[in-house]
C-alpha cells in the first residue's frame, strides 16, 4: 500500500516476523516514525512506552485502554500520553503510521542499541 519509497526505507527489529509485520522507518533524534504494513491478525498484549501518535490508514484494529476498548476504522487515530498502558488487537491487512516521541522505540534492523542514542 505504502510507496516505493517508503517500503525502501530501513527496516526494524520488531518482535514479530517479517510475514506477520513488516515495519518501515524514519528516525531523528526527536523521534521514530513507523509505517506497519500488518499480514496477519496480530495481538499486542497490554505494554507502555513514551508518547505515541498513530493513524489507521487502511483495515481496522481495537485499542484497549483502562478497560475500555475501541474499534478503530481508516483515518481513526489515537495519541497516547507517556505511559499510558495499552493492549492492541490489529486485523491482517491493515496499514499502520505510528509516531513515538522515543527515537530508540525500536531498532533499526541490523542496529544494536549502542549504534544510536
Amino acid at each position: 500500500m505504502f510507496p516505493a519509497f517508503i517500503d525502501a526505507l530501513p527496516a526494524l527489529d520488531i518482535p514479530f516476523p517479517e510475514d506477520a509485520v513488516s515495519a518501515r522507518a524514519l528516525r531523528s533524534d526527536r523521534g521514530l516514525v513507523v509505517f506497519f504494513t500488518f499480514h496477519k491478525d496480530v495481538v499486542l498484549p497490554e505494554h507502555a512506552h513514551g508518547p505515541q501518535w498513530g493513524t489507521l490508514v487502511a483495515g481496522e484494529l481495537t485499542m484497549t485502554i483502562d478497560g475500555h476498548s475501541r474499534t478503530m476504522r481508516p483515518g481513526d487515530h489515537w495519541d497516547l500520553p507517556d505511559g499510558v498502558p495499552h493492549s492492541v488487537k490489529i486485523a491482517a491487512g491493515s496499514v499502520v503510521i505510528d509516531a513515538f516521541a522515543e527515537p530508540d522505540r525500536y531498532p533499526l534492523r541490523g542496529e544494536s542499541a549502542r549504534d544510536h542514542p
